[in-house]
Parts: structure tokens; C-alpha cells; sequence
């Protein structure tokens, strides 16, 4: 198994995910689909991220009845929190590989700065 699914497996995969709606949500990029060249058509293809986020997408619609305006806030938000997650992860490593005088030096300035 590759982990992708086809344009009909995503729809049948996702309750509430329609051509339409799937569609919409690809021209607005909140979500961007793999291709895979297929012959002459370039197919898109969906990663298990893919699936995730637009079952998000549909129960953000759905049951909260938010409009594309706010789904599509509310996505840029989730992105950026990722963003910053990933970016703080990489300063933690950094962090870890400097001798212990300077990680307490730096624990010590972010308790000074968070008080």
C-alpha cells in the first residue's frame, strides 16, 4: 500500500466530502493534492495528511457551519501553529546540544522573561 487515495477513495472515505466541496477546497488551496501522472491526465492523489485535514474541513463546515471565509482562517491558523511547533522543536535540539552552561543560561533568561 502507497498511503495515497485516489480522488474516489478520499470522497468515499470522508462523510460529507462531495466533488463539489473537494474541488473547492483544491481551487482555494487549503488543500493540495499530489498528481500522478496517469497516461495523459494528471490524476490527483491524497496523502493520509490530505484525508485528515479535509475530514476537518468538512466537519469544520458541517458541524460548526463555518463558511469557506472562516474555514479558511481557521486552517491558516492551524498551519502557523504547526509552523511554530516545528520551528520550536528545532530550537529545543539546538538547545540540547550546548554545553550545560549555556542551557542554563537560556533557561534561566526564559523564566526571567515568562515572570
Amino acid at each position: 500500500m502507497t498511503g495515497y487515495l485516489t480522488e474516489d477513495e478520499i470522497l468515499a472515505a470522508i462523510p460529507g466530502l462531495t466533488r463539489t466541496r473537494l474541488v473547492a477546497f483544491i481551487e482555494t488551496e487549503v488543500v493540495i493534492p499530489l498528481r500522478r501522472n496517469t497516461g495523459d491526465d494528471k490524476a490527483p492523489v491524497f496523502r493520509q495528511i490530505d484525508r485528515a485535514r479535509l475530514q476537518l474541513l468538512c466537519e469544520l463546515a458541517d458541524d460548526l457551519e463555518l463558511d469557506e471565509a472562516a474555514i479558511g482562517v481557521i486552517i491558516t491558523l492551524i498551519d502557523q501553529l504547526h509552523a511554530a511547533r516545528k520551528d520550536l522543536r528545532a530550537v529545543v535540539r539546538a538547545v540540547e546540544q550546548e554545553p550545560q552552561a549555556v542551557r542554563a543560561r537560556i533557561g534561566a533568561a526564559l523564566i526571567r522573561s515568562s515572570g
